[in-house]
């Protein structure tokens, strides 16, 4: 099975909710959703985004777009209007998100080329 980044199979949007950075993860074929819904958890989130999320992640479900939406809680520094982080906003966080490594099989991968 190839390992590739998520952005080969999915693409993402972020941005801010107060202190929690959310972010969406959208399958870029409707047969990659149920792969995605399996094997990126929240814990799975939580781990490769450690450097950036200091409290919990919560995963919301979204099957009717084929999207997973995360909350990053204790992501911003306190919020937009407080943070003196560059991002204060979370907006590059779908990116970081989106250079996860996973194990993903070739039939899925030939949905996408």
């Amino acid at each position: 099975m190839p390992t590739v980044k998520l952005l080969k199979i999915a693409h993402g949007r972020s941005g801010d909710k107060g202190n929690a950075s959310n972010v969406g993860i959208i399958a870029r074929h409707p047969d990659i959703y149920p792969f995605l819904e399996k094997n990126l958890t929240a814990k799975r989130v939580k781990d490769h985004m450690k450097h950036i999320c200091k409290g919990k992640v919560e995963r919301y479900e979204l099957p009717n777009i084929g999207a997973l939406n995360f909350l990053l809680h204790e992501s911003l520094g306190g919020g937009g209007t407080v943070s003196l982080k560059l991002d204060a906003q979370g907006k590059t966080h779908a990116s970081t998100l989106l250079r996860m490594d996973l194990d993903v099989p070739e039939e899925l991968l030939e949905l996408v080329k």
